[in-house]
């Protein structure tokens, strides 16, 4: 079988770890070549190196998707090694948790910041490329932008944030000729739930049951096989797509059973 990605220039954030890195590791495979953007230049230059010993092809870039001006660097940088861009992957992103009486607005401000206008820089700073290249844009969602749950409300509002965002740009980006893929994702292993508000890694160990943690490689899979077929959106999980069909289908009875999961377990004032 064909390289589906064949000389495919593809520009990824959040790329040091978990699913940014896995996909970009899948792609390379497929025979895309690679920009990648995070903050942590250790672990994204091993991502890089790893790639190239497979005899793939990966430029770093260290930049925050909130510095406007590093990230406009960093596309500019791909386009003058690669001359295109074809393929980009909206990764980068953390969770802030608690329940609201124990935050503030600052703490959704900043989950915001990351998860959404971040979000957006990428797309602005990548769409005239896209458009001449009537390209492919993959934005992260969650699971959580499609059902609420209890201490995680700036990170469920930020992927609710993200999902109407790709929904409404489906149409607009449609005009230019460039295709949005909505990916949500449900448990996946990831650094994600290690990481504390303030976007820092930490050793706290993962809430989630092993057993519903889907491995990073398979959902990786499921994005590279979305963004391929140019599907609108797609659920990457096997437990995400019940969820969202419960949600769907059953949302008092959805709704009922979160909340009595999580009765009597929140912190108190």
């Amino acid at each position: 079988m064909g390289r589906r990605f064949e000389n495919k220039v593809a520009f990824i954030t959040g790329a040091s770890a978990g699913m940014g890195a896995e996909t970009a590791r899948q792609l390379a495979r497929e025979g895309a070549r690679l920009a990648l953007l995070a903050r942590r230049a250790d672990n994204l230059e091993e991502v890089c190196a790893e790639i190239a010993a497979q005899g793939g092809e990966a430029t770093p870039f260290i930049a925050d998707v909130n510095d406007r001006a590093a990230l406009d660097a960093a596309v500019a940088g791909t386009v003058e090694k690669y001359g295109r861009i074809d393929i980009v992957l909206a990764n980068a992103g953390f969770g802030v948790t608690g329940p609201i009486y124990t935050l503030e607005v600052d703490d959704y401000r900043r989950q915001f910041e990351t998860n959404f206008f971040g979000l957006l820089h990428t797309i602005y700073a990548t769409l005239p490329y896209l458009k001449e290249s009537r390209g492919q844009l993959g934005l992260l969602g969650s699971v959580a932008g499609m059902i609420g749950t209890p201490a995680t409300s700036p990170y469920n509002a930020s992927k609710f944030a993200v999902i109407g965002l790709g929904e409404a740009i489906y149409h607009d980006l449609d005009e230019l000729g460039v295709s949005v893929t909505l990916i949500n994702p449900g448990f996946v292993e990831s650094e994600l739930r290690h990481i504390n508000n303030r976007g820092e890694l930490t050793n706290k160990p993962d809430p989630i049951p092993s057993w519903l943690v889907v491995p990073v490689e398979k959902a990786a899979r499921t994005i590279v096989n979305a963004l391929y077929r140019r599907k609108p959106d797609v659920i990457v999980t096997n437990h995400g797509k019940v969820f969202a069909l419960c949600k769907r289908f059953l949302p008092r009875a959805t709704r009922w059973v979160i909340r009595r999961m999580s009765k009597g377990r929140l912190p108190k004032l």
